[in-house]
């Protein structure tokens, strides 16, 4: 692993997960935006170790940790750190699937925790039963209590540890039909179901959630434009759920706060003034600069 030993905010889910850096998805956006933020960690002597599978990039999915990388702080130093993304994303896995590999994921045991975990299950477990008994579908109250044991068990991590929830979003029928002959067992009234069910457990739990049925269907074209398929968001898609994340990370009274527009720059001090200003009197430092396809995201 390289260094800088950065805060980890990690995706964690299904298909919306783990195509979340295609199509302009909303995992790419979010690595763009936190590319360069960097909190301050101070201490005396920091010694941690970062459990879970480890992946050989740095732009990680979200769903499993695990290493045995070591961050060390020696003196009254500072660690400067930025905010990796974590991807641990499984297409076709419903709320059982992740609270199976949630120990192996989320180990309680890790010196070093997420900073930031979002969550999406809910899609998968909406599908209707089917005759064989196979597939993803979850009964609602089971799916409740998985979700319920997933949130209880990352906020057990650390009292550091934020987490964000994301419910089952709205599909468009029509498109899954044109693309797929037939609605695959999905429906949105299903999806609404487990969406509220969703937004209801994390209420009673005080974990931030995001409506994404409602969100969603927000747009007028919103069952044209949001999808490749009728069910996996598009870059139009993923923009809302960019923009609904950025909207609880500026509003919540977390500290730090994990805004990427309230985090410093990492190694400002080192980024040579390399381009001169258009009157040729002044320097522009690049670290500095608000990239034109960031500016959106406040």
């Amino acid at each position: 692993m390289v260094g800088p030993i950065r805060p980890q905010f990690v995706l964690f889910g299904s298909s919306i997960v783990q195509f979340s850096y295609s199509h302009q998805g909303w995992g790419a956006i979010l690595s763009d935006l936190y590319s360069r933020k960097s909190p301050i960690i101070s201490g005396s002597r920091v010694l941690g170790t970062i459990l879970g599978p480890v992946l050989p990039n740095r732009i990680f999915s979200v769903h499993m940790l695990e290493s045995g990388t070591l961050i060390k702080v020696e003196g009254p130093n500072h660690l400067s750190t930025n905010h990796d993304i974590l991807l641990r994303g499984y297409a076709g896995w419903n709320s059982r699937c992740g609270l199976q590999v949630l120990d192996e994921v989320f180990p309680k045991d890790a010196t070093v925790q997420p900073s930031l975990v979002i969550i999406y299950f809910g899609g998968n477990d909406s599908l209707e039963p089917h005759p064989s008994g196979l597939g993803a579908h979850v009964p609602l109250p089971e799916y409740v209590e998985n979700m319920r044991k997933i949130a209880i068990h990352l906020k057990s991590l650390s009292e550091k540890t934020r987490i964000i929830f994301l419910t089952a979003p709205a599909i468009s029928e029509a498109q899954i039909t044109e693309v797929f002959g037939n609605c695959l067992g999905r429906s949105n009234e299903s999806c609404r179901k487990y969406s509220a069910a969703c937004v209801q457990l994390c209420q009673e739990l005080g974990v931030k959630v995001i409506d994404l049925w409602k969100a969603i269907q927000q747009r007028d074209d919103w069952s044209t434009a949001c999808f490749t398929d009728g069910i996996h968001l598009s870059s139009e898609g993923s923009n809302i759920v960019v923009k609904e994340i950025l909207e609880v990370l500026k509003e919540t009274d977390w500290e730090p706060n994990l805004h990427w527009r309230s985090l410093p720059t990492e190694f400002p001090e080192i980024s040579p003034y390399i381009f001169v200003g258009p009157k040729g009197e002044t320097a522009v430092k690049v670290s500095h600069l608000d990239l034109e396809w960031q500016t959106q995201w406040h």
